[in-house]
């Protein structure tokens, strides 16, 4: 059976999904703007997916929260010089150095069938490799002015086709995408 892969991601209206510092405090003040219980869908996303894929920056932000936001579900790391994992994650936390290609034969062989990719660098890896599946995108209306962009260079196009919009009363716009991959030329 083949993995589906799927980001799910929020950036700013200027195309930052954090500041230059890695700071979130923009998203914070847009979650707490959303009615209570309303997480545009992440539950239900998340509820369907078997092993999240991160790079170990996004790893080591998350692990400076006040809590552990993915409860057993299994975590990979990306990383090419490694990461310490806390001894309470060690059951659901791996850490590894392989591409995107090799991580998700591995995955799909193990069994996993639907993995949520996150962190920039890593959604651009798999985007590159053209293994990303599914982009899920809220637009927060603010101007950051600068910080760490989810799209980074990538040769061609990658051609994704628009799945559906929704535009939440409190201001968060949220696209979902079906990724097509990329071209070879840039060019069809």
């Amino acid at each position: 059976m083949a993995l589906r892969t799927s980001a799910f991601l929020a950036q700013s209206l200027d195309g930052f999904i954090a500041r230059a510092d890695g700071g979130l405090d923009w998203l914070d003040r847009a979650s707490a703007a959303a009615p209570p219980g309303e997480d545009c869908g992440y539950g239900a996303f998340f509820a369907t997916v078997d092993v999240l894929v991160m790079g170990r920056g996004t790893f080591e932000k998350v692990l400076g929260f006040p809590d552990w936001p993915y409860g057993t579900t299994r975590v990979v790391v990306l990383s090419r010089r490694g990461v310490a994992v806390p001894a309470p994650l060690g059951q659901s936390v791996s850490v590894t150095a392989e591409a995107p290609p090799e991580l998700c034969a591995r995955l799909a062989a193990e069994g996993c069938e639907h993995a949520y990719v996150d962190g920039g660098l890593t959604v651009q890896s798999f985007l590159r490799a053209g293994l990303l599946d599914e982009l899920t995108l809220t637009t927060v209306p603010v101007l950051l002015g600068e910080g760490k962009r989810l799209f980074g260079p990538h040769e061609g196009d990658i051609r994704l086709q628009h799945s559906s919009t929704v535009a939440y009363p409190f201001g968060l716009v949220q696209s979902r995408y079906r990724v097509l991959g990329p071209t070879e030329t840039g060019r069809e």
